[in-house]
């Protein structure tokens, strides 16, 4: 099994030295090296970055690569396994942690089509509802206009994502790559057109990531109109979840209508 994992980065950190792994500089066009492979090689959208976030690296090795299965991480973030990871944190500490090696995820596939994160639950929010609360809803609206035109076929399935409290997040997963090369083609067919009709001349530069936002979304509708098994994995986050930040923030967004302006 031809198996690698990008990790999306935009700084350098430290990584796992698994052949598995493929740390990649996201946004890398115009940027000084940090030692990583960059998405501005061969066919790619490294530019679009501070719109679409970590999919300039999936659609780099979407266009790019060849191997038998794909999956991307986060520098900071990891699928959790039995594989030991040394590193140094952001304040200097030697730390530890365990993440998915190459054993852990052929054991996994072995009855599923996909790994991804656990779901994230809000709750007392709609997958919507909390989008429409932090960020701005026309950014859905808009997706589901072209989903209904585009793939009529998929509204079924982009409803019942968005009408849930619960979904998998972070762009986050493994699969084979004949997989990735299927969802891809429908991902960026949807995306350049909502790019292409969406007005964010208004936006603040956080708010102007949409994109990258959107595909987590996405990525679930997919996922339930393919109806694939997945296997769902914690996920182990080196620097820590702030989570207090994080409930006051949803709190205030779900009470008083505060937008986020920046992630936690």
């Amino acid at each position: 099994m031809k198996l690698k994992i990008l990790i999306a980065a935009h700084k350098k950190y430290d990584v796992p030295k698994d052949d598995c792994y493929l740390p990649l500089h996201v946004g890398c066009e115009g940027k000084n090296p940090i030692g990583f492979e960059g998405d501005n090689t061969g066919d790619n959208i490294s530019d679009k970055n501070p719109l679409f976030c970590e999919l300039t690296g999936i659609y780099w090795a979407w266009k790019n690569l060849t191997c038998d299965y794909l999956g991307l991480v986060h520098y900071r973030r990891y699928f959790k396994g039995t594989s030991r990871f040394d590193y140094t944190d952001s304040k200097g500490n030697k730390k530890s942690a365990m993440i998915l090696g190459e054993d852990d995820i052929a054991c996994l596939l072995k009855d599923a089509d996909i790994i991804v994160p656990r779901v994230r639950n809000y709750m007392i929010e709609t997958i919507y509802s909390h989008y429409a609360n932090t960020l701005n809803a026309k950014d859905l609206d808009l997706t589901r206009e072209i989903i209904l035109e585009k793939y009529p076929v998929d509204v079924l399935s982009f409803d019942n994502v968005v009408k849930a409290k619960k979904a998998h997040m972070f762009n986050m997963f493994i699969m084979k790559k004949e997989m990735l090369d299927d969802y891809c083609k429908w991902l960026f067919d949807i995306l350049y057109e909502l790019e292409k009709r969406i007005d964010i001349s208004d936006y603040t530069d956080f708010q102007k990531r949409l994109f990258g936002r959107v595909s987590e979304i996405l990525l679930n509708v997919w996922i339930e109109k393919k109806d694939y098994k997945c296997k769902e994995v914690k996920v182990v986050n080196l620097e820590g979840e702030k989570i207090i930040k994080k409930a006051f923030a949803f709190l205030g967004a779900k009470l008083f209508k505060k937008k986020y302006k920046k992630s936690f």
